[in-house]
């Protein structure tokens, strides 16, 4: 049996992720402690992190500067429950791979970083990516209905008749893919998909993240990963950008610089991994996101959530249930 760890990215946050973990977890509580204690040295980040993710407010957890590392927190505690639970009984992984920001949980899960690291390197690429673009200059749109090629090609048509920037910004499943750009550009793409009989849903967001518009966040990332320290993992991690493994530590920072301004390639990293022999996987984080694109990438893939204490103590009976 090959398995992969999965993790996701924004959009799986939800007020009271992780109370009753951390209540009765101590590995996962002392995640939480460690990050906590890691971010209330960072000038930028207020609050406490695990507050946020247990009790709010929602308005708070929502922002992306305090989303970002509270799901890449919420994933590693996760992570460190079902460790203590199951032991050396868990199948150790073939590869992992997150979404987007879930990348890094991925690389704290091989080892690659510790979960302090990640999450400032998360916080502070966010403000980046934030202040990359003045607010209401950019927007992103998810489009339903349309295949790579169509995307693709409304692009640049919308780019050439707005003269701003509009691109894939994540090829998430066969018929949903995400834009992102300039708002005129991205607003016009979603014309060109409408008279193409597809639909664009504008996303509320705080910036347009993973296009050219983000190039001057990618040295924020650069700086930030190289003030810490960044180990081969235990186990290959793919990489959103070219949906291939990593396990240099440089190649991995490589690939992290160019995911800010790149298309988080997530189909591709699914079938990647299943042509590799995988069968089975974790989403290990909140919510049940990657579940759902898994089954539109690769039906035979089978996907056990991980996103609380009845997740962890489900494990063994999925990989049993599996096997027979």
């Amino acid at each position: 049996m090959k398995v992969a760890w999965l993790f996701p990215g924004q959009g799986s946050q939800v007020v009271g992720m992780g109370k009753a973990l951390a209540e009765a977890s101590p590995a996962a509580r002392d995640v939480y402690a460690r990050v906590d204690a890691t971010l209330a040295r960072e000038p930028t980040f207020t609050g406490m992190l695990s507050r946020l993710c247990f009790e709010g407010p929602e308005a708070e957890l929502t922002l992306t500067a305090n989303t970002q590392p509270a799901i890449v927190a919420t994933s590693i505690a996760l992570l460190a429950a079902l460790r203590e639970r199951h032991g050396d009984s868990l199948p150790t992984p073939s590869f992992a791979a997150g979404h987007s920001l879930g990348e890094y949980a991925a690389l704290v899960a091989g080892g690659a970083l510790s979960v302090e690291d990640a999450c400032v390197v998360v916080h502070r690429r966010v403000r980046a990516m934030q202040e990359a673009v003045p607010a209401g200059v950019g927007a992103m749109s998810a489009v339903m209905g349309a295949d790579a090629t169509v995307v693709e090609e409304v692009c640049r048509e919308a780019a050439a008749a707005t003269g701003e920037v509009v691109s894939p910004a994540n090829f998430n499943a066969p018929g949903q893919i995400v834009i992102a750009g300039g708002a005129n550009a991205v607003k016009k793409a979603g014309e060109l998909v409408a008279a193409r009989k597809g639909k664009a849903i504008p996303l509320k967001v705080s910036a347009p993240f993973h296009c050219a518009l983000m190039a001057p966040a990618a040295d924020v990332v650069r700086t930030a990963l190289g003030a810490v320290t960044v180990r081969a993992p235990s186990f290959p991690v793919v990489a959103n950008v070219d949906a291939s493994p990593r396990v240099e530590p440089a190649a991995i920072v490589e690939a992290l610089v160019q995911q800010v301004a790149s298309p988080v390639r997530w189909q591709a990293s699914v079938e990647a991994m299943v042509a590799a022999g995988v069968t089975h996987a974790l989403e290990i984080g909140p919510g049940k996101v990657l579940a759902g694109l898994c089954k539109r990438i690769a039906l035979g893939l089978r996907v056990h959530n991980v996103s609380d204490l009845a997740g962890i103590e489900a494990v063994p009976a999925f990989f049993a249930t599996e096997q027979a």
